[in-house]
């Protein structure tokens, strides 16, 4: 019965993997962003859901608390070190998956990060997992993405993008 039940569990999270991916893809082709960085999206949120069934397999396999919880506190323990150590890179890649389904903006968009130093206008290159790149007058600037999630931005239109009414007379 055990034996059922785990390869249930395998079948679920390579079912969810691939439903996760199809859904990125189809989130990622319709905003028309790189596959690079739908590359990168797929692959944490693998990564989540792995941790995710393998804690469901453990629960199911019934194997010993004791020995679970040991293991499971000496991850988190050194987990918990290593990210209170990296906050930025884990806030960092929360932000990349805000970002990636919910940023309004796409590469190539002309935008203003607004700022109380300077502000930021140029043109979006590229949105990694953990940077927005944005280019103006030839420099090449790394924004991260926490930050851009927490400042305004203002997407500019171009005056070669206005075009004039036409007369339908």
């Amino acid at each position: 019965m055990r034996l059922i039940i785990a390869i249930g569990i395998i079948v679920a999270l390579l079912i969810s993997i691939k439903l996760s991916t199809v859904l990125v893809d189809k989130s990622g082709f319709g905003k028309s962003v790189s596959i690079y960085r739908m590359k990168y999206i797929k692959k944490t949120i693998h990564i989540a859901l792995l941790f995710i069934y393998l804690a469901i397999l453990v629960m199911f396999l019934s194997i010993e608390y004791s020995q679970v919880l040991i293991f499971i506190s000496s991850i988190f323990a050194v987990l918990g070190v290593a990210l209170f150590a990296q906050w930025s890179i884990l806030s960092n890649i929360t932000a990349s998956l805000i970002i990636f389904f919910g940023f309004p903006y796409r590469v190539g968009d002309y935008i203003t990060v607004v700022d109380k130093e300077a502000d930021i206008s140029g043109v979006i290159e590229e949105i990694s997992l953990f940077h927005v790149l944005i280019k103006r007058e030839g420099q090449l600037i790394s924004y991260p993405n926490t930050m851009i999630l927490q400042k305004p931005v203002v997407q500019n239109i171009r005056v070669e993008e206005i075009t004039p009414p036409t007369d339908a007379s």
